[in-house]
C-alpha cells in the first residue's frame, strides 16, 4: 500500500516546472506595480486567462485543466512566491468553480463551467456581510421566494475580486434557510463599490455588494434551499483555506530565498550577515518552520486526492500553521533586511503586509484554534 510521502508528486514535476516559469516570467515582474495599483492589469489579466490556471480545478470535461490536488498545491505555493492577488484570484475563482461542479445542476455546470475554465468569466465567492465575518451563520442578505424568482435584499463586503466578476455565488437566507445562488453582474437592482486601501494583496480588487430587489431567477440557486452554508460554503471554504496554505509556504519560502541573497551581500562588522550566529539562528527558524507548513500542505492534498475525510482537519492544521509561519518568517525577512526591508521597493516589505492577511482569511487563527482543540478533545 502506498503510504504519505512515497512518489506523492509523481507526474507533477513538469506541472511544476511550468507552472514555476508562468510565475517567474509572467507574474512576479509585475507583483509590484500591481500592488501600488490596486489592480490586476487588463493585459496581465488577459495572460491569466490564456495559462488555463483559472480553470485547474475544473475537469477535462468542462474544458478545464482538472488537476489533482497534489498539482493543486504545486499551483498555489508557486502563486504564493510570485503575487498574493494572483493567488486570491486563483482561490475565490476556484470556491465557485468547485461549488458548481460538485452541486449544480447540468445546466448550470454546463452553462458556466467551461466560460470559468477559459476565463471567459471571472467569478468571486459572496458570504461575509458587514456583521458576518467569522460567524457565517449571521448572514441577514434574504431571498424572498415568488412563483418563479427570488427577490434578493442585503449586503455582502470585503469580496475579493468583486470588482471585475462576472458572475458571484452569493449566500442568503431563503424563507430562513441557508441558501447559495448565482447572480450575474448584470442583474438589475445589483450595487458593486470598490473597497481600496487594503493591507496586503492589495491587487485583490475587493468590493462591497448591494442587492435592492434584486431580482433572480429560481433556477440560478445551487442545490437546494437550506445547504448552502452546511454543504456548499463548507466545501469551498475547504477548497479556499487548502489554497491559501499553499500559497503561505510559498510566501515564506520567498521570505526565506530573499533573506537568503541579502545576507550573503549585506555585511555587519566586517563580515557578512550570514556569518552572525543570530542570522543563523533566524534562518534556521524560516527554514524548518517552513519546510513544516510544506509538508503539512503535501499532506493535506494526499489525503484529498485519496477523497480520505482526515483530509478536511488536515486542511485545518495546514492552514492554521501556515498561515503562522508566513508571518514569522514575513517579519524575521524584515527584521533581517533592516531599514531595506521597510521601503515598498524591496518585495519583503510587501510579503509582511501580505502574510498577515492570511491570518484572517478564509478562518482566522482564532476560529482554527477554537475547531482544531475541540477535534482534538473528541478524538481524544
Amino acid at each position: 500500500m502506498l503510504k504519505w510521502g512515497e512518489n506523492m508528486f509523481e507526474g507533477d514535476v513538469e506541472v511544476q516546472k511550468e507552472i514555476r516559469h508562468f510565475v517567474e516570467n509572467v507574474i512576479k515582474p509585475r507583483a509590484s506595480q500591481v500592488d501600488k495599483d490596486e489592480e490586476v492589469p487588463d493585459e496581465l489579466m488577459a495572460e491569466i486567462k490564456e495559462s488555463g490556471y483559472l480553470g485547474a480545478t475544473i475537469s477535462k470535461e468542462y474544458g478545464g485543466l482538472g488537476y489533482t490536488n497534489n498539482a493543486l498545491y504545486v499551483l498555489h505555493e508557486e502563486a504564493g512566491k510570485g503575487c498574493s492577488s494572483f493567488r486570491s484570484l486563483l482561490t475565490v475563482h476556484g470556491m465557485v468553480s468547485v461549488a458548481i461542479e460538485r452541486w449544480g445542476n447540468e445546466v448550470q455546470k454546463n452553462k458556466y463551467l467551461p466560460l470559468l475554465a477559459k476565463g471567459d468569466m471571472i467569478a468571486c465567492f459572496a458570504l461575509s456581510e458587514p456583521q458576518a465575518g467569522s460567524d457565517i451563520s449571521q448572514i441577514q442578505t434574504s431571498a424572498v421566494a415568488y412563483d418563479n424568482y427570488y427577490v434578493i435584499n442585503g449586503n455582502k463586503k470585503w469580496i475579493t475580486f468583486g470588482q471585475i466578476a462576472d458572475l458571484f455565488l452569493v449566500f442568503a437566507l431563503c424563507d430562513g434557510k441557508p441558501s447559495a445562488l448565482l447572480i450575474d453582474r448584470d442583474t438589475e437592482g445589483f450595487q458593486i463599490s470598490p473597497i481600496k486601501g487594503f493591507l496586503g494583496a492589495r491587487g485583490s480588487m475587493i468590493a462591497e455588494l448591494k442587492f435592492e430587489n434584486c431580482k433572480v431567477e429560481k433556477c440560478q440557486i445551487i442545490g437546494m434551499e437550506g445547504i448552502g452554508l452546511s454543504h456548499i460554503a463548507m466545501h469551498s471554504l475547504d477548497y479556499g483555506r487548502f489554497s491559501v496554505a499553499c500559497s503561505c509556504v510559498g510566501l515564506s519560502q520567498a521570505c526565506l530565498d530573499a533573506s537568503l541573497e541579502y545576507t550573503k551581500e549585506r555585511k555587519c562588522s566586517g563580515k557578512e550577515l550570514r556569518k552572525h550566529q543570530l542570522i543563523q539562528k533566524k534562518i534556521t527558524q524560516m527554514a524548518v518552520n517552513t519546510e513544516a507548513a510544506r509538508l503539512l500542505c503535501q499532506k493535506a492534498a494526499w489525503l484529498k486526492d485519496k477523497k480520505d475525510p482526515n483530509s478536511i482537519m488536515a486542511t485545518w492544521y495546514a492552514k492554521y500553521f501556515s498561515a503562522k509561519t508566513a508571518v514569522m518568517v514575513a517579519s524575521e525577512a524584515v527584521q533581517i533586511h533592516g531599514a531595506n526591508g521597510c521601503i515598498n521597493s524591496n518585495p519583503v516589505e510587501r510579503y509582511y503586509r501580505d502574510a498577515k492577511i492570511n491570518e484572517i482569511i478564509e478562518g482566522s487563527n482564532e476560529i482554527h484554534e477554537k475547531l482544531i482543540s475541540v477535534n482534538s478533545y473528541m478524538g481524544n
